[in-house]
């Protein structure tokens, strides 16, 4: 059972609709992303030939060869498709909504990418310059971002509230000492240290992950210094202490406990700190290398073919409603976890 307090936080969240609906859309899409490979992919779901059933969709290459083609290489699914229609001999292809993953260019004899949004070529919102699909690009994007900034959420959270709260609790030299080293970190250009690091290798997921934790896990460090100083000086900290309770347990027991609102009123807009960053860097050129699936390159080709406005709306209002609907949640979780309600968001 949850304790009253924390149904009173959860009707109080409830109750801030904008931000209670922008977490159940979030959710829904984290869910989508999760498994994209069943809604958007150019491998079948399923493939019904001879009276057996294929999977294709998380299984291994199945070479056209199975399947009564003349190639060994991967079966190309659509073609499959159609072949059987013509046939109508029972064999039979199920496809995803969208038959096109994010790395497969298609280009066509009459014509040069990007090509505009179809129905009928199931490219729902065009292409890319190189022929990618639109959707599939925004999807697999979506899903690299969101992962991106809760690993970052997740490593910058635990160096910043380890840091800060030594900071807080044993004060003195050691807090003096890391507040000139925090000031003086601060002053390196973040910027030109992942130009730096790109120019000299590949950046990578982890890579990029490395040296934002290392420039960003300063700022919760400050809020949960301050935090800490607050809590350590009231009376259940002394009366812990009194009882015989030893640093670690007064910290992870008591302390850490009551300074969870600050923790929790961060994370949303932490997560969108960490989706923009990414995005700018790939839109700069200092991101994840081509052709992983990113919504800074797709702006970067929709500013650099602006007729065809279709790449360039398409991502920013994927950009544009992802980082409303997160800064929404973070409105409402600072408005339900404060006590004292000093903001009303309509």
């Amino acid at each position: 059972m949850l304790d009253p307090q924390t149904v009173k936080q959860w009707k109080r969240f409830r109750s801030i609709k904008r931000g209670y609906w922008s977490a159940i859309v979030l959710l829904v899409l984290l869910g989508i992303s999760m498994i994209a490979e069943l809604l958007v992919n150019n491998r079948a779901l399923i493939v019904s030939y001879e009276g057996k059933w294929h999977f294709p969709t998380y299984a291994g290459v199945i070479p056209g060869s199975v399947f009564g083609l003349d190639y060994d290489y991967e079966t190309n699914y659509r073609d499959l498709q159609q072949k059987f229609k013509e046939e109508s001999e029972g064999n039979w292809v199920l496809m995803p909504l969208v038959p096109y993953n994010a790395f497969e260019n298609d280009l066509r004899t009459d014509k040069f990418p990007p090509y505009p949004p179809s129905l009928e070529s199931k490219h729902y919102l065009g292409t890319d310059s190189t022929g990618r699909d639109i959707v599939a690009r925004l999807l697999y994007g979506f899903r690299i971002a969101m992962g991106f900034a809760l690993v970052l959420l997740v490593c910058s959270y635990a160096a910043g509230i380890l840091v800060g709260c030594a900071m807080g609790y044993w004060g003195g030299i050691f807090d003096l000492l890391f507040q000139r080293l925090i000031e003086i970190w601060n002053t390196v250009p973040f910027l030109y240290v992942i130009m730096i690091v790109a120019s000299v290798v590949v950046p990578s997921f982890w890579t990029l992950v490395t040296v934002m934790v290392i420039f960003g896990w300063t700022t919760m460090t400050w809020n949960m210094r301050t935090s800490t100083y607050k809590e350590k000086a009231r009376e259940y900290v002394n009366a812990a202490r009194a009882l015989g309770a030893g640093n670690s347990r007064v910290i992870g027991i008591h302390i850490l406990p009551n300074t969870i609102s600050v923790i929790v009123t961060f994370i949303p807009f932490s997560i969108a700190s960490g989706v923009a960053s990414l995005t700018a860097l790939d839109y700069l050129g200092f991101g994840l290398p081509p052709p992983t699936p990113s919504w800074g390159e797709l702006l970067s080709q929709g500013t650099d073919h602006l007729e065809s406005g279709w790449i360039v709306i398409s991502v920013l209002v994927a950009i544009v409603s992802v980082l409303l609907m997160v800064t929404y949640i973070g409105e409402a979780i600072r408005e339900a976890f404060d006590p004292k309600k000093f903001t009303y968001y309509e």
